[in-house]
């Protein structure tokens, strides 16, 4: 398994591509909130409530990313396989959920080249929830002026 370079050369590509894939969408999604929050939300709590809802839709994606990668992956099993599997496609959006959130419940665990993709998430979901929550804080106080 781990002797089957082509395998192991295509999960390190599509790693990298689910990474970057994932790091421009965090960047051009909190780029697009920040104006949008400027210029078309005026209400201090509905400025809150659409931050928090667009990250949450921006998080989705980017799982959704990762599993579409795991699931192209798997397709081929030189590069590994998923225990627990049974629905392809959602299993391993699922599996990438609790990847990303680094909650790794071990209901489903990856074997084989795959891992490196099911590390680089927990690493790429930790730093794109902090950076989350980073500009989270900023745009709050960039927005709320304290009552009184």
């Amino acid at each position: 398994m781990y002797e089957d370079w082509i395998a192991n050369l295509a999960v390190a590509a599509t790693t990298g591509l689910a990474v970057a894939l994932c790091i421009l969408t965090h960047y051009e999604g909190l780029l697009g909130l920040s104006r949008r929050l400027a210029v078309r939300v005026r209400d201090q709590r509905m400025k809150v409530f659409y931050a928090i809802v667009s990250l949450l839709f921006l998080h989705v994606a980017e799982i959704w990313i990762f599993g579409i990668a795991f699931w192209g992956l798997l397709e081929w099993p030189a590069c590994g396989a998923l225990t627990g599997r049974a629905h392809p496609l959602l299993d391993a959006v699922y599996f990438s959920a609790i990847t990303f959130s680094t909650v790794g419940y071990g209901d489903m665990v990856p074997s084989g080249p795959v891992r490196l993709l099911a590390g680089t998430e927990s690493l790429v979901g930790l730093v794109l929830i902090t950076w989350s929550a980073s500009f989270t804080y900023l745009e709050m106080e960039r927005f709320w002026k304290p009552r009184g």
